[in-house]
């Protein structure tokens, strides 16, 4: 079992505050037992203070943060060792190419780690910002970057998805009194006879072709109006005349 450390963290503060508690962490399994208890137990501690549910599950990368709708991954190399980088490098060449939102996070706490870490960096001629690496001090340090990348990009993916949704309920709008303009031009069809005709039937270009039977067996419309708007689509002389309200 972990050991106990009593730690007071505060939460991240990334200036949006809409994710709520939506956030989940899913840690390597793997990952978790290669590392000190107390930095676990710190992780459990933080994550707890930003509102993120800690799942341990058998996954490829370190972490994978589920925040605002979208995945990001993360390997976060808390050891780096100079005279072994091979493997760290080839782990994020394999990884880049299966995961869209990927970060490497190094832990460097020495200039002598930093120093291998730039020149390995160049060796292994990654192409710059993908993925994106985050050079950091020490692990408590790379853990509040991460939280940090998580949020941020979880807001940005929650304001497009918000942002998508108003523009399409202004096109939406925007279609519907379009379709109310065309229809309600039809002599004697008024707003409630053209929602009918919206809810039962659909397009404008659905309604043209639909007979004087089908509107019927569909709508409440009157078999009066049935015939006006089938004259309406068929008679160009009819449907070229100006609506007499």
């Amino acid at each position: 079992m972990p050991e106990k450390v009593e730690l007071t963290q505060s939460p991240v503060s990334t200036g949006d505050q809409s994710l709520g508690g939506a956030g989940v962490c899913m840690m390597s399994s793997t990952w978790r037992d290669e590392q000190h208890p107390s930095f676990i137990n710190f992780i459990s501690s933080f994550l707890s203070a930003n509102s993120f549910r800690l799942n341990f599950v058998r996954i490829a990368p370190d972490l994978i943060f589920n925040c605002g709708g979208l995945s990001i991954s993360f390997i976060f190399a808390t050891n780096w060792n100079c005279d072994n980088i091979e493997p760290v490098f080839s782990r994020v060449k394999k990884l880049k190419e299966q995961f869209a939102h990927l970060y490497v996070v190094v832990s460097l706490p020495t200039r002598d780690q930093n120093d291998s870490f730039v020149r390995s960096y160049f060796k292994y001629s990654l192409e710059l910002g993908r993925p994106t690496f985050v050079p950091v001090q020490d692990i408590e340090m790379g853990f509040e970057k991460i939280v940090k990348i998580a949020h941020s990009r979880g807001a940005c993916k929650q304001r497009d998805a918000i942002s998508k949704m108003k523009t399409e309920r202004r096109q939406s709008v925007q279609g519907m009194d379009i379709f109310l303009g065309v229809v309600t031009s039809i002599p004697s069809i008024d707003y409630h006879d053209a929602n009918a005709l919206n809810q039962a039937i659909g397009s404008i270009e659905a309604i043209a072709k639909a007979s004087k039977e089908y509107i019927l067996e569909n709508t409440d419309l009157s078999a009066d109006k049935a015939e006006m708007i089938v004259r309406f689509f068929r008679d160009p002389k009819f449907y070229l005349n100006p609506k007499i309200n």
